[in-house]
């Protein structure tokens, strides 16, 4: 089962504050998606905890983890 989740991030690169709507699945999840303003390309990293809590971080696609 998913849920989508309306969030406020931060893009990367220009710092511009953007809002995406995220699906929430049930397992760990990363993705890429372009910011609306730099078109630039933002990973996306999903994880859910036991009790079904996502946690959301972005970062760019050269930065090492």
């Amino acid at each position: 089962m998913s849920e989508l989740l309306e969030k406020d991030i931060s893009c990367p690169y220009c710092g511009e504050s953007i809002d995406v709507v995220i699906e929430i699945l049930e397992e760990n999840q990363e993705y890429i998606e372009d910011c609306q303003v730099c078109c630039r390309p933002i990973v996306f990293n999903i994880e859910v905890a036991f009790d079904g809590s996502p946690s959301i971080s972005v970062h760019s696609e050269d930065e090492t983890y």
